[in-house]
């Protein structure tokens, strides 16, 4: 029986991004529209926290050392240290409506991240390839919301939401030369609560991820047939990762802006940071960026 505890009120407006340093043994996450990043301990829980300039949809760890991130103005190095950010490459400057979300690592270091339109109206959105040498290139388009991106265990397939669109779409995966190819439609929401937001996978290829809206964890299998479902005390939880010393636990963001009004009463943990412990499933690290 899966165990959920609540880590940390965190009042997110949108918790997102949520990423286990297997060194530190601690959690990162950020709060997209606050603009922060925060990190927690499980050995002494305590969390600590990064204001940021602008909007951070998503972290990755560098191997040298240090975050990047996919921000409003682009892909960015941050040093949380000194705090110095650094532009490396904002490929939509062109089009203000837009901000980097979803993001993370293949398995050879590269940063994959989507952006969204922040009207979550118009498929002006793209999916971007970070390379080890910091050159950016635009994989895909016609997003109007990107999230879900995750790889199959053996490489050979990557996951990636339009949760706008009510649609999970699985590629073909090249790792060797980082490319995708025959998207497909691989899990459609249409026709069930909640819209697929954050994802991950486990070591055996199911496909977990957050039914924001729908308040529930979801369990996919390879063929995007739903084997599990847990329900979750919020209604917005947006994002899941595995972490912890043997990659058993998922922990999970949430957010409080898509609250209703007068569900705030009924939902005090909105935009808190959970565990789900006993689910029966261990992840895999996610890998650092190259570069």
């Amino acid at each position: 029986m899966a165990e959920i505890e609540c880590l940390y009120e965190a009042k997110d407006i949108l918790g997102e991004g949520p990423i286990w340093h297997p060194d530190e043994k601690k959690l990162y996450w950020c709060d997209n529209l606050r603009s922060c990043i925060h990190r927690y301990d499980p050995a002494t829980r305590e969390v600590q926290k990064w204001d940021m300039p602008e909007e951070v949809g998503s972290i990755v760890f560098r191997r040298g050392g240090g975050i990047v991130a996919g921000m409003k103005s682009g892909f960015c190095f941050i040093d949380l240290e000194t705090m110095q950010i650094d532009t490396i490459a904002d490929p939509e400057a062109d089009i203000p409506g837009n901000r980097f979300n979803d993001g993370k690592c293949d398995r050879l270091g590269r940063y994959w991240c989507g952006t969204m339109d922040a009207a979550l109206a118009n498929p002006t959105a793209a999916l971007y390839k970070l390379d080890t040498d910091l050159s950016c290139h635009k994989m895909d388009d016609g997003f109007i919301c990107t999230n879900g991106m995750a790889w199959s265990p053996d490489n050979r397939t990557m996951y990636f939401a339009d949760t706008r669109a009510e649609s999970v779409y699985a590629y073909d995966f090249d790792i060797e030369a980082g490319a995708v190819s025959n998207r497909r439609l691989f899990i459609s929401t249409a026709d069930i609560p909640g819209r697929v937001d954050g994802a991950t996978v486990d070591s055996e290829g199911n496909y977990w991820c957050a039914h924001i809206h729908g308040a529930a964890i979801a369990c996919y299998d390879a063929f995007g047939h739903l084997v599990r479902s847990i329900e979750m005390p919020v209604r917005q939880p947006t994002m899941c990762t595995f972490g912890g010393e043997n990659f058993d636990i998922l922990f999970v963001t949430s957010a409080t802006k898509f609250l209703k009004e007068g569900e705030a009463a009924n939902q005090p943990l909105a935009g808190a940071l959970f565990a789900i412990h006993n689910i029966g499933a261990t992840g895999l690290p996610e890998p650092f960026f190259a570069g």
